[in-house]
């Protein structure tokens, strides 16, 4: 039987170094500052945010360094693309024990969240 989503995402942060446990929360916060729409999930396996029906972006450990992952979702894309559509994602590193770039992400993300809004 499958953990429920909450307790699994919960999980998740629990699981991490202190140092590394401390930055996710804040970068959690950090991102749903941005927008009151955000939504805190569970999506393949680790902490995952989505803005309305569109995935904007993750956080993910990684040897000990954190990925802020940004996400532009392929439903923005336009109907002449060729090929299969596939979501573009870009990362930025983040050191646990270094201060956190807060207004680069937030701005990646608004704009981001502005993408969507045009198309929604």
């Amino acid at each position: 039987m499958e953990e429920p989503t909450g307790n699994a995402l919960q999980h998740y942060y629990e699981k991490q170094e202190t140092a590394i446990r401390d930055c996710l929360f804040a970068l959690k916060s950090i991102t749903l500052s941005v927008d009151k729409n955000i939504i805190h999930k569970r999506k393949y396996q680790i902490p995952f945010f989505c803005y309305k029906e569109f995935n904007l972006g993750f956080l993910w450990v990684h040897k000990k360094k954190i990925l802020v992952g940004f996400v532009e979702d392929k439903k923005i894309l336009s109907e002449k693309s060729y090929g299969r559509k596939k979501d573009s994602v870009v990362t930025m590193e983040i050191d646990p024990l270094a201060d956190i770039p807060i207004e680069v992400i937030k701005q990646n993300f608004v704009q981001l969240i502005n993408k969507y809004n045009l198309v929604s």
